[in-house]
């Protein structure tokens, strides 16, 4: 099975993240930032746009009154633009042709992700759907990723984890599967994905495919 990362990895939500962010810029009467400077943020949920939008940490005394704000303005956009990658259709297309699973952990709400997957014709497709409210503790933490296998039926070691941020790669490391950076995901200037110990990179989705056909000869 193959297991995707959602933001970042499976689709491009990132202006649609951006569009809520600077709505509430616009609410406290700040100018809208540009695109190119929030997308390397979208990976990191609310703690990270928060943190480029309005410089505010979680030991901050607004961050949680801020993040209830942002998140009930997103909650009215995120359907509004999301977008699979280039070529991501076509992988899953070629994955399901081929008899092979695939399905996503992510560290977003289920509130967020079941109206999501469903308006881009995702969510019946994928073999299971695990979000961050469905564990105790969501990545870098193994316990969503173990959970999918679970659901799916399917061993860990079976099971490759596509990501686009260093607690993917430590979560599927810690679930002891395969894992893959998606490098053309929401990297910013400070990541280091050679760092990260991860199996593979991949600078394109179908490039996946050469990964698995590759390790499946091995």
């Amino acid at each position: 099975m193959i297991l995707f990362d959602l933001d970042g990895t499976l689709v491009d939500t990132a202006h649609d993240l951006a569009h809520a962010l600077n709505l509430l810029r616009e609410q406290h009467g700040l100018a809208a930032l540009p695109f190119e400077v929030i997308r390397p943020y979208a990976s990191h949920g609310s703690v990270g746009l928060l943190k480029v939008g309005f410089d505010l940490s979680v030991e901050d005394a607004r961050f949680s009154a801020m993040r209830e704000a942002y998140l009930a303005l997103y909650d009215q956009v995120l359907t509004r633009q999301p977008i699979l990658f280039e070529g991501m259709a076509q992988l899953l297309t070629i994955l399901e042709a081929r008899k092979q699973l695939w399905g996503v952990v992510t560290n977003k709400p289920r509130r967020f992700t079941q109206p999501l997957m469903q308006s881009i014709g995702l969510w019946q497709r994928a073999a299971c759907v695990v979000c961050a409210d469905d564990v105790a503790r969501p990545k870098p933490y193994p316990d969503s990723l173990l959970l999918a296998c679970k659901q799916a039926e399917v061993l860990p070691q079976s099971c490759w984890y596509v990501g686009d941020a260093e607690r993917d790669i430590q979560a599927g490391k810690a679930a002891h599967m395969p894992t893959v950076v998606a490098m053309y995901g929401y990297l910013d200037a400070l990541d280091k994905p050679a760092e990260w110990g991860a199996d593979q990179s991949i600078n394109t989705p179908l490039s996946l495919l050469e990964v698995i056909d590759f390790n499946s000869k091995g």
